[in-house]
């Protein structure tokens, strides 16, 4: 099966109307390092998170870049079965069509079949402009945050919107700590 092009992509775009905006940069392959980038770029910047439960279903967490997400108990936020483990990059290339490092809510149009389950952190879906790769990590493409709803119902793919949860926060240690 033939995996959608990052210009076929803005082309899907533009054909539902959805005004995006696209900034070309160096690869980045870490939430770290591209910091630097998405100072240049407004507006919320992602982590994407390939995943699966023990029943073998997949699925896609798209959240602020920033949230910590408590990976532990993620699954009784999206209606998982059992914990969840990362699925592996050849299950990511044969499903969403991208490499490990460009993964993005845009690559479920590639997964025409529906096996993916579309999962948008809610602290992420409060700001107007959200940003993510189209495809492949040496591009960001801007869109709002309705556009990007647009789009994901589009390819079939309704997203579960949640708030995750985070990790517990760590006890302090050293004379103060609680006893």
């Amino acid at each position: 099966m033939t995996h959608l092009s990052p210009s076929a992509l803005l082309d899907r775009l533009a054909a539902l109307g959805i005004a995006a905006e696209t900034v070309e940069h160096e690869p980045v392959f870490t939430v770290a390092e591209s910091r630097p980038v998405k100072a240049r770029i407004p507006g919320a910047h992602s982590k994407n998170l390939f995943v699966k439960d023990k029943k073998g279903r997949f699925f896609l967490i798209t959240a602020k870049d920033e949230t910590a997400i408590d990976l532990k108990r993620a699954h009784e936020a999206i209606g998982a079965s059992g914990r969840l483990s990362f699925g592996s990059a050849e299950q990511l290339r044969a499903l969403l069509g991208v490499e490990p490092g460009s993964v993005t809510p845009f690559a479920v149009v590639n997964d025409r079949e529906n096996r993916v389950t579309m999962i948008l952190d809610a602290n992420l879906m409060e700001h107007e402009r959200v940003n993510f790769h189209p495809l492949v990590n040496s591009m960001t493409t801007g869109v709002s945050r309705e556009d990007l709803l647009k789009f994901l119902r589009a390819t079939g793919h309704d997203p579960l919107i949640v708030r995750l949860p985070e990790p517990p926060a760590e006890l302090p240690d050293g004379p103060d700590a609680p006893i």
